[in-house]
């Protein structure tokens, strides 16, 4: 039952979020810094769910090939690949530092 109760509350929660946003007036909307910061902010949280993801395991900070791979994936990025490559090299170069043993 308390999972119930759990996910009502995060559906209304959900609900008022979005009828917040609706509800802000458009001159507000309108200003060069909340466009600026509508738009740098997701590529901040997906930065974060990257960079948590990647580097913990259980709670405690850990270095391992993932983060190898990640690394390989930044390389393809700053070589300019384009986006299945950035994704292969991140596969592949994690498989074989998994593979080595690390």
């Amino acid at each position: 039952m308390s999972v119930w109760i759990a996910i009502g509350l995060t559906a209304a929660g959900c609900y008022l979020l979005k009828l917040t946003g609706l509800l802000v007036p458009a001159a507000t909307l309108e200003k060069p810094l909340v466009q600026r910061l509508s738009a740098l902010l997701p590529v901040a949280l997906l930065a974060a769910l990257t960079a948590q993801q990647t580097f913990s395991a259980g709670g405690a900070l850990v270095v391992d090939a993932r983060g190898v791979g990640l690394a390989a994936a930044a390389l393809a990025l700053v070589l300019r690949a384009p986006f299945l490559v950035v994704v292969a090299a991140a596969v592949v170069v994690t498989a074989v530092v998994r593979a080595m043993g690390g």
